[in-house]
């Protein structure tokens, strides 16, 4: 049985060519209403679920965008992987502006966001050390290798609140810090994919030099969708062979990344509690 794959679609990546039996599903959850209507079809021989992160016509920044409802939806959905595409800066020369990173870290910078599905009625700590899937990482890079656009490998990713771009102080204090790429939305995602027991990577677009370079000293918006206009169409094509080969059987630990994660007694947790989050821990405590 072939794995159900989600595919989350950021700034112009609002659909994604080529799939069949396509299906609008408007999901209602706990927490809200996703972003927009999941997509579902078939596309490199397997069932993929396809979202747009900020709606399709980009209705919604990174900052308010409703994170939790879009990864239990697609929870619901049978999703067990999701593949990202995210637009990111550059704090870096030598990562250049329409290439792309597939990054290995993530520092969280944000301030008030839900990242968690966890800590009213059920609390649950789970392991992040490793914040991209350990075995969907490596086959995203194995595709880029063969590629022709320019892919670089590792390196950290800075994920601020938003929507404002960073001032000057900002962007030379998270070089100094060690990151290599900044965005707005791949830290919340991969928590909570983690809390869903779901794999998890990102593919980056690079748009900007941030504000820190001596010849790039200013980010516009206009500047952005113009880079990812020559992005996207690469972005579409890494993607899609990914799943094309994408590994069935994978040997990590994100699909049990609840097991040893819940710290509430389970005759402790209100039965409301368990009904918003039977789809996350339903196994565990049924």
């Amino acid at each position: 049985m072939t794995t159900r794959v989600g595919v989350i679609g950021g700034s112009g990546f609002y659909d994604i060519d080529g799939l069949t039996d396509a299906e609008e599903r408007h999901i209602d959850t706990p927490f809200g209403a996703p972003s927009d209507a999941v997509v579902t079809g078939r596309l490199a021989g397997r069932e993929v679920a396809f979202l747009a992160r900020h709606g399709r016509g980009h209705h919604t920044s990174p900052t308010f965008l409703n994170v939790r409802a879009n990864i239990y939806a697609l929870k619901t959905l049978g999703v067990e992987a999701i593949l990202s595409f995210s637009a990111v800066g550059s704090l870096r020369e030598h990562i250049e502006p329409t290439s792309f990173v597939v990054p290995e870290q993530i520092y969280d910078h944000t301030k008030g966001r839900a990242s968690s599905f966890f800590g009213e009625g059920l609390v649950a700590h789970v392991s992040f050390a490793e914040p991209f899937c350990p075995a969907l990482r490596p086959a995203l890079l194995d595709v880029a290798a063969g590629d022709p656009a320019t892919v670089h490998e590792g390196g950290t990713y800075i994920c601020m609140e938003g929507p404002q771009f960073s001032t000057k102080a900002e962007s030379e204090l998270y070089r100094d810090w060690g990151m290599d790429i900044i965005g707005m939305t791949a830290a919340t995602e991969a928590k909570l994919a983690r809390e869903a027991e779901m794999c998890y990577a990102t593919l980056a677009a690079v748009t900007d030099f941030d504000c820190w370079h001596p010849g790039h000293d200013d980010v516009t918006t206009g500047m952005i969708l113009a880079n990812l206009s020559l992005n996207v169409e690469a972005g579409q094509r890494l993607i899609v062979e990914t799943l094309r080969r994408f590994p069935d059987e994978r040997e990590c630990g994100c699909r049990s990344a609840l097991s040893a994660a819940l710290a509430t007694r389970p005759d402790a947790i209100p039965a409301d509690v368990r009904g918003r989050l039977e789809p996350l821990v339903g196994k565990y405590l049924n």
